[in-house]
């Protein structure tokens, strides 16, 4: 296999003289090749949307997917739109992918979430809340209480919520309040009795409270009012001596993106800090009011707030619909998916004379691969770390850490080997986007328990997942590697579908020696064995190995290209993948969320297809296959196929040899992109397509219960034997 494996060695070493990457990317393509990558996200957002109109899906989750869209079009302003307004703002206004100025793509986000966000509405007012109430959880009005619930959250009202709330009037002695990114408020206008002059005051509906009151339980049935119901129908209690004219409902979003100069900034965890401060008070981007607001409150917001009638989003019903999610967790398990529980992964089951399996000795044994969450974190990654930070023999660990949870054993691990005196290496991306105060805290506690820790390389975030252990055996040093598709984390191992590398080979040992060496220090290595590495040689590798099914199709050979991602918006990358399919070679493209590349136009990609899978896991993993005329090139990774994955982070891709697992992502594969698994497909003009049910209107294979009931099979199997 070695001699065939002609792209083996040379990916990473910077050797480009048999490559010339001109060839990929000057290429005589449309100028109209690309989509929208907004649009593409709002696309995106709306396929999760789909999920949640879908009444086979089990109610819960169908209210949780609505919350998932909220959730998602709230950090979609927060950054992307944020984005655009900045760059109108500061006369940095380049044309976007498909060459629109940000002031029409602006316009065109404007009037896609308009649509979206009315339709989310009414997939709540219409579909899912009286669904919800036929299975016994009903969200009412103050209209709908009965004469003993009034009395009862009435007196809630007084006890639990009436000291906590903050009204604030505006008049010349008070000026306009600052409203907070998010927060959900209530716009009064009131009467002074005495002097008959009106005045206008804001509320805010206090966070740490749950949205949705408890109002009366009998059996199943269970009834909820809105939080802010129940507030606005108590406004008298907040105003005496007021007349309560009319009172109503408003949301902002501000923008939230974190920029920060690191090269001008000594220490960027105090500049991160404040920088956490200054997001506060962002700019308003988006005002979302409830459709019976009347204009003159209206006014008095888009005037105060400063902000333009196109960002202004008339809404029925509820908003804010992220309480959605406190609902979705109600324990009913007929209303939500069958229970899926993790398993161990075969390698790491314990023998039958143990109760714990030797992490190290089955890593010894062979490579093992590691499908999350079908089999289990704790039993993976997290016995390996603990095992390492207890074992005498281990003398360091190296570790990233781009999100972890806020109790993390991961984290606790490397507290207790540096406690043990081995050496410890945490470096800790403190950029993580909304996660940033979390690492903050985390990073000082390895602080001071003894770990080094490292803040990444300036101007570049370190996105990959990486860990190391160095144990001494026999008298000699041996690598532990984990290269994975995801986060240390174990509450999202829960919900995110991730793939993660072990390996006891000598060459991923090094490479990544070498690796935490460069984003510790100051080397400066450019030869990687089995890793291909952003920022430098990430984006070369996989043009050489796209470039290389393009010549073997040209010259008759077999050939092939698979990539599963979470975003596809790469020019170079997307030009190399059309010439390849102008070639011949037949290429599948699976991504979760946005994907500017145009599959199915004649005479450019007419041999690309591209399908999209969303369910009850996140589908996470990043997978990178070439058939290279029989001898497959498959890595996975960190890496979507954006700019900054490939230009602006430290990305590691490990490439995958055991044939057992070339196998398992093969299979797969071929799983995801039959025409008998539910998917969606894109169309050449952008436009999702769900395919769920066959001809006879059965539902689909569903993939993710699929590849669980396949991993349970195999443990029954070897358990069986």
């Amino acid at each position: 296999m070695i001699e065939h494996d002609v792209l083996d060695a040379g990916l990473g070493d910077g050797d480009d003289d048999d490559f010339d990457l001109s060839e990929v990317f000057d290429s005589q393509l449309p100028d109209n090749r690309y989509l929208d990558r907004e649009l593409s996200w709002l696309a995106f957002n709306q396929r999760v949307l789909e999920l949640a109109e879908d009444p086979a899906l089990p109610v819960l989750e169908r209210a949780n997917f609505l919350a998932i869209f909220a959730s998602n079009l709230d950090e979609f302003f927060m950054v992307r739109v944020a984005g655009l307004k900045r760059r109108i703002v500061t006369g940095l206004a380049v044309p976007t992918n498909v060459g629109r100025s940000p002031q029409e793509v602006l316009a065109d986000i404007s009037a896609d979430a308009h649509a979206l966000q009315l339709r989310h509405a009414d997939a709540w007012t219409s579909q899912v809340r009286p669904a919800l109430a036929d299975a016994g959880i009903e969200v009412i009005s103050w209209d709908q209480l009965e004469d003993d619930e009034r009395t009862r959250v009435s007196d809630y009202f007084q006890r639990q919520i009436f000291p906590v709330l903050m009204p604030l009037a505006v008049d010349p002695a008070h000026p306009f309040p600052y409203i907070s990114g998010l927060s959900l408020n209530l716009a009064i206008r009131i009467r002074n009795a005495k002097t008959g002059r009106q005045e206008f005051a804001r509320l805010k509906v206090p966070p740490m409270l749950p949205r949705f009151v408890d109002v009366s339980r009998h059996g199943d049935t269970v009834r909820y009012l809105p939080l802010e119901e129940l507030i606005a129908n108590h406004l008298e209690d907040l105003f005496p001596g007021m007349e309560i004219l009319d009172h109503h409902a408003f949301r902002l979003t501000r923008n939230e993106d974190v920029v920060i100069e690191e090269d001008e900034t000594e220490n960027l965890i105090q500049a991160l800090e404040a920088e956490l401060l200054r997001r506060r008070f962002g700019p308003p981007i988006r005002l979302e009011v409830g459709d019976d607001m009347d204009d003159l409150t209206l006014d008095l917001l888009i005037s105060e707030l400063d902000i333009t009638t196109q960002e202004v989003y008339r809404l029925p019903g509820s908003l804010d619909l992220r309480g959605l999610f406190d609902l979705a967790k109600i324990d009913r398990p007929e209303l939500h998916y069958p229970a899926h529980v993790p398993t161990t992964a075969l390698a790491f089951q314990p023998g039958e004379q143990s109760e714990r399996a030797d992490i190290f000795a089955a890593i010894r044994r062979a490579d093992v691969l590691v499908h999350h969450p079908y089999e289990s974190f704790a039993t993976s990654v997290q016995a390996f770390l603990e095992q390492a930070a207890k074992d005498p023999h281990v003398l360091a660990i190296k570790q990233t850490l781009y999100r972890t949870s806020g109790d993390s054993p991961i984290v606790q691990s490397l507290i207790d080997a540096a406690e043990a005196g081995k050496q410890v290496l945490a470096l800790v991306e403190v950029k993580a986007r909304f996660d940033e105060a979390a690492n903050i805290v985390w990073a000082r506690k390895l602080e001071k328990a003894g770990v080094h820790v490292v803040y990444g390389l300036v101007g570049l975030k370190t996105h990959c997942k990486l860990a190391l252990v160095i144990r001494e055996e026999e008298g000699r040093l041996r690598h532990y590697s984990h290269v994975g598709t995801g986060n240390y984390n174990p509450k999202t191992s829960r919900i995110y579908e991730d793939f993660g590398l072990f390996t006891v080979d000598d060459q991923v040992g090094r490479d990544l020696t070498r690796l935490f060496n460069e984003l510790s220090g100051y080397a400066i290595e450019k030869k990687f064995k089995r890793l291909l590495v952003a920022p430098l040689h990430l984006r070369k590798g996989l043009l050489r190995l796209i470039e290389n099914e393009r010549r073997n199709a040209l010259a008759g050979m077999p050939s092939s290209i698979r990539i599963k991602v979470n975003s596809m918006v790469d020019e170079q990358i997307i030009d190399a993948l059309y010439r390849a399919s102008q070639a011949g070679v037949p290429v599948e493209v699976w991504v979760r969320g946005i994907c500017s590349l145009k599959p199915g136009v004649v005479g450019v990609s007419e041999n690309i297809k591209v399908r999209s899978i969303l369910g009850r896991y996140l589908e996470h993993s990043r997978i990178f296959m070439f058939h290279n005329d029989g001898y497959p090139q498959v890595y996975i990774g960190s890496a979507d196929m954006m700019h900054r994955n490939l230009d602006r982070r430290v990305e590691a891709l490990v490439r995958v040899i055991a044939p057992p697992h070339l196998t398992e992502l093969s299979d797969l594969f071929e799983l995801a992109m039959s025409d008998t698994t539910s998917s969606w497909w894109l169309g050449s003009d952008g436009t999702w397509t769900r395919h769920s049910l066959d001809e006879a209107g059965k539902p689909l294979v569903d993939i993710q219960d699929r590849t669980m009931t396949d991993v349970q099979r195999r443990r029954r199997s070897r358990t069986a034997r």
